[in-house]
């Protein structure tokens, strides 16, 4: 009887290792950020050209939230992932001490969840054992904690990329508000931001597994509220005369 290669018998099944499935929380992350780079520097460029129709307000205040915006992401993404990492690290050492100083009741502990997720007793110890004397450490993380060693991320790379994203994301609707002329900064900004939101918004939606039409619709209505609410604001503030 012939066998199939299992590669092309699940083909299309999701079967990411940990390191696959950082990455795709990653590239999520990133299309997260420059979501957020879209709308909110969008919204604040379309308010105040709703109040006004003089370019350099409108640049000033795009260019405001544009660099505010990246600094405040990368402020609260190394926040975020500096407690997140240091927790981790601090599970990872006490994991290492437990190893070195009672390896016997390390090992049972192992044995005990095998157990519990089926395997007879005998089989659990084979398991445990074996595991133990290839890498022990990785073993009871993953048993465990559910880590991996390698994979803890660093504040630095994820304040980075969080700017990153966001400031790529921002560029579109500030680039439309300082080069186009005033009768024209509102509409194509409106035009370029939900075609922006339709793309962001269905590629996280494959990158996360989501159906992409309901999630796409989302982005883009959100987006398009988000940018009427900001403009009929400006607009009211700028014919109240207040600016």
């Amino acid at each position: 009887m012939a066998f199939e290669n299992p590669d092309t018998l699940h083909a299309g099944e999701a079967h990411a290792n940990g390191s696959q499935a950082h990455k795709l929380n990653w590239l999520r992350a990133g299309v997260l950020g420059a979501n957020d780079g879209i709308v909110s520097v969008a919204a604040v460029v379309v308010g105040v050209a709703g109040a006004t129709t003089e370019a350099s307000p409108i640049i000033l205040a795009g260019a405001a939230a544009l660099v505010g915006g990246a600094i405040s992401m990368a402020l609260g993404e190394y926040v975020s992932v500096s407690s997140s990492a240091d927790a981790q690290k601090a599970l990872i050492e006490k994991e290492k001490w437990e190893l070195a100083n009672m390896p016997e009741h390390e090992l049972e502990e192992l044995t005990q969840i095998y157990q519990g997720k089926g395997l007879k007793r005998d089989t659990a110890e084979q398991v445990a054992q074996e595991l133990t004397d290839h890498d022990a450490l990785s073993a009871h993380l993953e048993a465990e904690l559910h880590l991996d060693e390698s994979e803890v991320v660093s504040p630095w790379h994820a304040a980075f990329a969080s700017a990153v994203a966001f400031f790529v994301g921002a560029a579109l609707p500030f680039l439309t508000a300082v080069l186009l002329p005033a009768g024209l900064k509102v509409p194509v900004t409106f035009i370029a931001v939900l075609v922006a939101l339709a793309i962001t918004g269905a590629v996280g939606a494959k990158l996360g597994g989501a159906r992409v039409v309901p999630a796409t619709l989302r982005v883009v209505i959100g987006g398009a509220l988000a940018l009427a609410v900001t403009y009929f604001i400006g607009a009211l503030i700028g014919n109240s005369g207040m600016v």
